[in-house]
């Protein structure tokens, strides 16, 4: 048996939660064509019968523009610095940007093995690809270089392979029916999220979250009650849609993905509720649960 802990980091939007549900094959982390999509580190846990590996799907590393981006940062920082590998994800469809160097500026920092994940290969021919990994290998000195397509899930067995020869521990963390660490209530907060990222404009992602403020889970229902939490009361009205319909399209979206998670018939209620620069306030931000992310891996 060997295991260890992996982290997925680099800029925001290169697919890292699309590729930690194709290694662990389930739906642990939303994905929506948004930057910044998540906030929290969440934990996806490969097992087969020699090995496992706990994967951590961190926050996009960006520059901060407000204390929810220097909260996600930090998530992001201790989610490397606490590992065993850490796997740079890059979208090779896009050219190298500062937001790449960004990131690979602060891996220089940290003394681990680091791969170099290449992603929507899919989407360009093979001799572009060979110039891409020339111009990555003049940035950092990377252990392996793993091309894949995240979606397609081309290319997720090699890079399995690959790492389990970089698994530093013979012990099992996760019981084998576990496949990530987040609580129901926090996965249901997010598929509400995903949602809303899904059917509404580039104006309203970055400045919403949601909280399930309470839940009862009975033997063939359960009964969900929701908060959307935006900044103005501008995108409130957006989010509810003319007499209704935009908050009803998410909830219909939401609770269908729900039922299907828990396998029972769900009651969802959201409402959605203003909370002016939620984001730039700490109170707020303790309430809503960026502090509450268990980071104790041991």
């Amino acid at each position: 048996m060997k295991s260890g802990f992996v982290s997925l980091t680099g800029r925001p939007n290169v697919g890292k939660s699309t590729l930690i549900n194709a290694l662990v094959g389930y739906k642990i982390a939303i994905t929506s064509d948004k930057s910044g999509t998540t906030r929290n580190n969440i934990q996806g846990i490969y097992n087969d019968l020699e090995s496992q590996i706990v994967f951590v799907d961190t926050p996009g590393i960006h520059k901060p523009r407000h204390k929810l981006g220097q909260r996600l940062n930090e998530e992001a920082y201790y989610s490397i610095d606490d590992v065993d590998v850490i796997l740079l994800l890059v979208d090779v469809t896009e050219k190298i940007g500062s937001g790449d160097k960004y990131v690979i500026d602060k891996l220089k920092e940290i003394k681990k093995p680091v791969f170099l994940v290449l992603n929507k290969v899919d989407k360009i021919k093979k001799e572009k690809l060979f110039e891409i990994i020339l111009s990555y290998n003049e940035l950092y000195d990377f252990k392996e270089i793993i091309p894949v397509s995240a979606l397609k899930k081309d290319g997720i067995g090699e890079l399995i392979k690959t790492l389990k020869n970089y698994l530093p521990d013979n012990v099992k963390y996760f019981p084998d029916e576990d496949l990530t660490n987040t609580t129901l209530e926090f996965r249901i907060s997010e598929l509400v999220r995903e949602k809303v990222l899904r059917l509404t404009n580039e104006e309203v992602p970055h400045a919403v979250t949601c909280v399930v403020e309470d839940m009862v889970i009975k033997k063939d229902k359960a009964i969900i009650n929701a908060t959307i939490v935006v900044e103005r009361d501008s995108m409130k009205s957006i989010i509810i849609g003319k007499q209704g319909s935009m908050l009803k399209e998410i909830g219909s979206r939401a609770r269908c993905d729900i039922e299907k998670m828990i396998g029972k018939k769900v009651y969802l209620n959201i409402f959605v509720k203003t909370i002016k620069n939620w984001r730039d306030k700490e109170k707020y931000l303790k309430e809503l649960g960026f502090y509450d992310v268990d980071n104790n891996f041991e």
